[in-house]
């Protein structure tokens, strides 16, 4: 099976600031294979946050290394990791130029990861297919392909950030709670997006949720964090036999 993503041995540690240090992520190794759909669990502090950070290059590891499709990239930065990485972060406002319309905002997206010299941006040329794109969604963004980004509302905007993570079918999708900033009926449209995306492109996927309703509905394996460390790493099949419950009790 391939492996896209490998942490072996990671440690971070930082300063406080009064020349304390403190140890947020301990010792993790953990491989992600392709087409994997993994969820992410822990309470505030059990090192979610900071294990995406790693993997996306925007907190160096102290010890360890982090590989991406064999290669060890655990010295490039995070503009570096961006051709293999796409990210949705929680906040709709994070994933999209606000003064850009939809489909440049789109535009920007599909040249990820390529050399952009002074060329134009034949931005109508791409406009049949961003509406291809948009009318799969279902909530109407299609209508607003000419609108800043600003201008749309949470769900919408998360959506389009979600399009643009996902056009250039990166190696891996880190999805930072992105459906916390949302109201439910909005998150769970935007999860049921989510997982077609993965499925019809066939993604690589890590999500961070506090919501364990969609750790349990979600993805192939359930990582479970607590205090810096994975303290399990379970199956579709072993997550399909827990209940809510059992859940509360790994955090006990």
């Amino acid at each position: 099976m391939k492996a896209i993503v490998e942490l072996k041995n990671a440690r971070v540690v930082v300063n406080n600031g009064l020349e304390q240090e403190r140890l947020i992520l301990d010792d993790v190794s953990l491989t992600i294979y392709e087409q994997d759909f993994i969820t992410i669990l822990g309470g505030n502090g059990a090192g979610k946050s900071t294990l995406f950070n790693v993997i996306a290059g925007t907190l160096p590891l102290t010890s360890g290394t982090v590989s991406i499709l064999g290669e060890d990239v655990t010295q490039w930065p995070a503009e570096k990791r961006a051709k293999y990485l796409a990210r949705v972060f929680q906040d709709p406002k994070m994933g999209t130029a606000p003064r850009m319309t939809v489909a440049e905002n789109l535009l920007i997206a599909n040249y990820r990861g390529q050399s952009r010299g002074l060329t134009p941006r034949r931005l109508p040329a791409y406009l049949k297919e961003f509406e291809a794109i948009l009318s799969r969604i279902g909530n109407g963004l299609e209508k607003h392909i000419g609108t800043p980004a600003g201008l749309l509302s949470g769900g919408q905007r998360q959506a389009l950030s979600l399009l643009m993570a996902t056009i250039k079918e990166p190696e891996l999708l880190l999805l930072d709670e992105h459906t916390a900033a949302l109201d439910p009926k909005t998150s769970q449209s935007l999860m049921a997006l989510t997982e077609s995306l993965i499925a019809d492109q066939q993604l690589t996927a890590l999500m961070v949720t506090h919501q364990m309703e969609d750790a349990l509905n979600y993805g192939n394996r359930l990582i479970v964090m607590k205090d810096g460390k994975i303290i399990q790493d379970l199956s579709k099949e072993q997550k399909s036999q827990m209940t809510l419950d059992d859940y509360y009790q790994l955090f006990d």
